[in-house]
């Protein structure tokens, strides 16, 4: 079992509530700090950030998986061979975990998961996207192999790298300078008109952009309010929703 499970910490869990459930998510769990809800493709986790805080804004990469030690020996045995991937067991607050490490220097957490189907409320066709950005695009390809997520070719495959998890939800590697960080995104399987109604329907403006192999929509970032004259560049402007294509 591999499940994309990106961890969103924001001070506006409400805000988001609202953009997520437009877009066709439905909420899981609800308790206190934290909130999940799942797409037809993957779940994405909000944990309460208090407001101007360093990870306010941020996305953590992760993923949910059946059986935590079979994971990690798995993951441990493939980087036997690439030599890029550690995982190893932890305790964190909310109980075991195991970190999975790349050789660029990044890393989260894969959490145990349930197995069951997502909520029938959900749109079956939207898909959670964890975005990974690295000066290393190479090792952290390897990594998410190594992990068991599966390559998805695309058409301007250069320097990036799509996966899909079995259980759900996409990884993309995408270069980019700096220390490497994380990202959200989600995809469309389906005509983005129906998510464009569905949005509009809930008040939330969005446009369209027409790209070389799919077209988008862009919503303002909920953590992005306010922050006109802010230099927080880990928090981008917009939100994107992207066509998946036939061919991909």
């Amino acid at each position: 079992m591999l499940r994309v499970r990106p961890i969103h910490f924001t001070s506006r869990p409400d805000a988001w509530e609202e953009l997520l459930t437009a877009l066709g998510m439905a909420k899981t769990v609800d308790e206190g700090p934290w909130r999940e809800f799942d797409s037809g493709a993957g779940r994405l986790a909000l944990h309460l950030a208090e407001a101007g805080a360093a990870d306010d804004g941020t996305t953590a990469l992760g993923v949910e998986v059946r059986d935590l030690a079979e994971f990690a020996r798995r993951t441990n045995l493939a980087a036997d061979e690439s030599g890029t991937t550690t995982a190893e067991l932890i305790t964190v607050d909310h109980g075991e975990s195991c970190r999975v490490t790349s050789k660029d220097g990044l890393s989260f957490l894969a959490d145990k998961g349930a197995e069951g189907a997502v909520a029938t409320e959900a749109d079956p066709a939207l898909t959670v996207v964890g975005v990974w950005f690295t000066a290393d695009p190479g090792a952290a390809a390897v990594t998410l192999q190594d992990i068991g997520a599966l390559f998805r070719p695309v058409p301007d495959a250069d320097e990036t790298a799509d996966f899909t998890a079995k259980n759900g939800g996409v990884l993309m590697v995408r270069p980019a300078s700096g220390n490497p960080r994380s990202g959200l995104g989600f995809e469309y399987d389906g005509d983005l008109r129906t998510v464009r109604d569905r949005l509009t329907a809930a008040g939330i403006a969005v446009s369209e952009t027409e790209e070389a192999f799919a077209r988008t929509l862009h919503v303002a970032h909920p953590d992005a309010a306010d922050r006109s004259g802010s230099t927080d560049a880990h928090v981008p402007p917009t939100l994107w929703i992207s066509q998946r294509l036939a061919t991909q």
